[in-house]
C-alpha cells in the first residue's frame, strides 16, 4: 500500500456558488452514506423487528456475525449500547468488569454500571493495553467482588488508535478463560485494526466471546452497531434490548445501509490511515519542540499542547476561522480523525489552517 492520496469520489463537494466546505477532523462519525447505501436504503426488504423480524436487520446480523466469526449478531442503535447489554448479557449483578483505565467502556461507558448493577474497575495499561500482571491479580479469587467479565478496546481511542496485538489480546482471553471470566472486545473500529494488522476482522474478533462494532465511523453507515457473539449470550441481548427501549420497528431502512458499509467500506480505511501519516507528517513542521504530534497507527492524530500555549478550545475557535473543524480532547490535546470525505487537498487546508492559528495563538 502506497501513501498516494486521492480525493475519494464520494468526498463532500460544494455546489456552485457555495463555499467550500470546512475540513472536519473532529471525528469519522461525520461521514455520509455513500450512494450505494442511499440506493439500498431505497430497495430494503422491512419487517416490524419487534414483531416478525425485520428481514434486512436479521440479514445485518447475520453476515456481521460470519464477519466477526460469532454464531449471532443483534443490531442496535449504537456501540454504546452494544457494549451494555455485552455487560448485561454476561455478568451478574454484584459482578466485577475489568477493563484497561484509559478505555473508552470506562471513562465515558461505565454510567452504564449503575444499571447493571455491577462493578467497573480500571487496570493500568500501556499503548491502550491492560498490564497482564495487574489483570491475574484482578482475576484472583479475593474476598471482593468476582470479575466476571473483561474488556479490550481496539482499536484504542484514547491510546491515539493503537491497535492492540493480537498476542496480548491472545494472553487476555486466556488468563479471563482460565478464571472462569468472559471476555468482551470493544470494536467500534474493530475494521480500522484488521486493517493495520492486515488480517481479516474474525482474526482480532476470535480473542473475545462478544465484539461490538460501529458502522457509523469509517464504515460510512448513517448509523448503528451490531453485537456478536454466542447465539444464547445474543439471545439474552435480544430480550435486554428490548427492555432498553432498543427495538426499532422498520429498522432494514437503516440496516440496508449496514450491509453495504461492511460489504464494501473495509478497503476505504486503508485510505484514511494513510491520509492521517500525511497529516501527521504536515503539523509536525509545525512548531518542532513545541507542539507535540503523535505518529499515528490508524486514523486519529492527537496535537499535544504544553502548558506555556493557549488550551485546546482556544485552537478550537481559531481553526474554525480558518476552515477546519477539530475536537478538544481534553484542556491539553487535540483530536483529530480523518475519513473518507478527507483528501490531499485537505489535509494542505487543513495543514494551512493550523499554520494560520499557530501564528494568532504562538505569534
Amino acid at each position: 500500500m502506497t501513501d498516494t492520496l486521492t480525493v475519494p469520489p464520494t468526498a463532500l463537494e460544494p455546489l456552485p456558488g457555495q463555499a467550500p466546505p470546512l475540513i472536519d477532523l473532529r471525528s469519522d462519525t461525520v461521514t455520509r452514506p455513500t450512494p450505494a447505501m442511499y440506493e439500498r436504503m431505497r430497495t430494503a426488504a422491512l419487517g416490524d423487528d419487534g414483531l416478525d423480524g425485520d428481514p434486512t436487520a436479521r440479514e445485518l446480523e447475520a453476515l456481521a456475525a460470519r464477519t466477526l466469526g460469532k454464531e449471532a449478531g443483534l443490531y442496535v442503535p449504537t456501540a454504546t449500547m452494544g457494549n451494555l447489554l455485552a455487560v448485561l448479557a454476561q455478568v451478574r449483578r454484584q459482578g466485577q468488569v475489568v477493563l484497561e483505565s484509559s478505555a473508552h467502556m470506562f471513562l465515558t461507558e461505565r454510567g452504564g454500571a449503575t444499571l447493571s448493577g455491577t462493578a467497573y474497575v480500571g487496570l493500568a495499561g500501556a499503548a491502550g493495553a491492560m498490564d497482564l500482571t495487574a489483570l491475574a491479580s484482578a482475576l484472583r479469587p479475593s474476598g471482593a467482588l468476582p470479575t466476571e467479565l473483561v474488556c479490550m478496546e481496539t482499536t484504542h481511542v484514547n491510546a491515539g488508535g493503537a491497535v492492540l496485538p493480537l498476542a496480548h489480546m491472545q494472553a487476555v482471553h486466556d488468563l479471563a478463560h482460565g478464571a472462569g471470566a468472559r471476555v468482551h472486545v470493544d470494536g467500534a473500529r474493530l475494521f480500522n485494526a484488521a486493517v493495520a494488522l492486515g488480517v481479516a476482522p474474525a482474526v482480532v474478533a476470535r480473542h473475545a466471546d462478544t465484539v461490538s462494532i460501529c458502522l457509523s465511523k469509517g464504515l460510512s453507515a448513517p448509523a448503528g452497531a451490531v453485537l456478536a457473539g454466542p447465539a444464547q449470550t445474543i439471545a439474552r441481548a435480544r430480550r435486554l434490548r428490548k427492555m432498553l427501549g432498543g427495538t426499532q420497528r422498520q429498522i432494514g431502512l437503516l440496516a440496508a445501509a449496514g450491509l453495504e458499509a461492511i460489504e464494501t467500506m473495509p478497503h476505504q480505511l486503508a485510505h484514511d490511515h494513510a491520509t492521517a501519516r500525511r497529516l501527521g507528517d504536515a503539523l509536525r513542521t509545525l512548531r518542532p519542540g513545541v507542539v507535540g504530534i503523535t505518529a499515528p497507527i490508524t486514523n486519529i492524530v492527537f496535537v499535544e499542547l504544553p502548558d506555556a500555549v493557549p488550551d485546546s478550545a482556544a485552537w478550537a475557535r481559531e481553526l474554525a476561522q480558518h476552515g477546519v473543524l477539530i475536537r478538544p480532547w481534553g484542556p491539553r490535546r487535540i483530536r483529530l480523525v480523518t475519513h473518507r470525505h478527507i483528501g490531499a487537498a485537505c489535509i494542505d487546508t487543513a495543514a494551512e489552517g493550523f499554520r494560520q492559528a499557530a501564528r494568532a495563538l504562538l505569534g
